[in-house]
Formats: structure tokens, sequence, C-alpha cells
């Protein structure tokens, strides 16, 4: 194999995408709210397909779930 090739197989190792589950997602979802960082919050739900219930579940705060109304089912 020439350099070029292990050069780049070496550079792919190190930037693969982060494995997040669905916990993760939601734990971050309420990280993001108490960070009010609610772009990044609305990324994350949106992918994930997370409802109202879970995230209330997992200690998030009704106003916070509230404010996100137009893309959660309540």
């Amino acid at each position: 194999m020439g350099k070029s090739k292990t050069r780049i197989l070496r550079k792919g190792i190190n930037n693969q995408i982060t494995r997040l589950s669905r916990e993760d997602a939601i734990n971050n979802v309420i990280k993001y709210f108490n960070d009010n960082n609610l772009t990044k919050a609305h990324d994350l739900i949106t992918m994930f397909g997370l409802d109202a219930e879970e995230i209330l579940e997992a200690g998030a705060s009704y106003e916070h779930v509230v404010a996100m109304k137009n893309i959660l089912e309540i």
C-alpha cells in the first residue's frame, strides 16, 4: 500500500461519525435545553423522531417541551 492510501485510511479512522443511541439523544436534548441551544435540540428531536412524553420522562422542563410543540406531538 502506498503512502497516500495509508494516510487516507488513518485520516478516515479519526474522522468517524460518532454513534448515538436514542437514550443519549434524549439526554443531549435535555442538556441543550438547559444551555438554551434550541437549534441543536431541534436537530436531535427531528433526527430521532422523539416524542414529548419521552423528553418529559427524562427530566426536561414542561416549558422547554411546549416551546418545541411545533415539532413534537403533544
